[in-house]
């Protein structure tokens, strides 16, 4: 395997789905490489590009895929790409050991319709849920709540989105 800073890093969207109340959708994992703890579990929905794929539809896809939810409207994204690397350990592991991290387009969006159309236990595209429970938190509550490698990409984007939260 090369040296991990020689792998590329895979592209990915993130979203930051925020209620009427201003409050974001996290969801909690149980598996994947990418959570080595029991207590950084919770997550904003975020998933891989597709060749070829508008970063925005993939966004709009993967929030799909993951929760279920279709009732968005778009506040805003983030102009520039978050990186950030794995831990040795987990990039051996992740994506086939093929990335040494993610590279994120992140979009922000109002959830416009009610909790009811939120199903993660049964999510859109018949795809394998990712989370077992999901949770509406207070944006300055998530860097606390992530994997701590990817806990200043969160910071960021809380930063970036703070506006939508009010």
């Amino acid at each position: 395997m090369p040296p991990q800073q020689s792998l590329p890093y895979r592209p990915c969207a993130g979203m930051m789905v925020l209620n009427r109340a201003g409050l974001v959708f996290i969801g909690r994992r149980t598996d994947g490489p990418e959570h080595v703890d029991a207590t950084h579990v919770w997550q904003m929905p975020q998933g891989g590009i597709d060749k070829n794929e508008d970063p925005y539809q993939a966004a709009l896809r993967e929030l799909y895929e993951e929760t279920n939810i279709r009732s968005v409207q778009k506040l805003g994204e983030i102009a520039e790409w978050l990186t950030y690397d794995l831990p040795s350990e987990v990039a051996k592991k992740a994506w086939g050991g093929k990335y040494r991290g993610q590279k994120q387009k992140w979009y922000a969006f109002r959830f416009t319709g009610n909790d009811s159309e939120i199903d993660t236990a049964h999510p859109g595209s018949e795809h394998k849920p990712e989370f077992v429970e999901w949770r509406w938190v207070a944006m300055r509550e998530l860097p606390d709540l992530v994997v701590p490698f990817k806990r200043r990409t969160y910071e960021l984007v809380a930063k970036e989105f703070e506006q939508f939260a009010r």
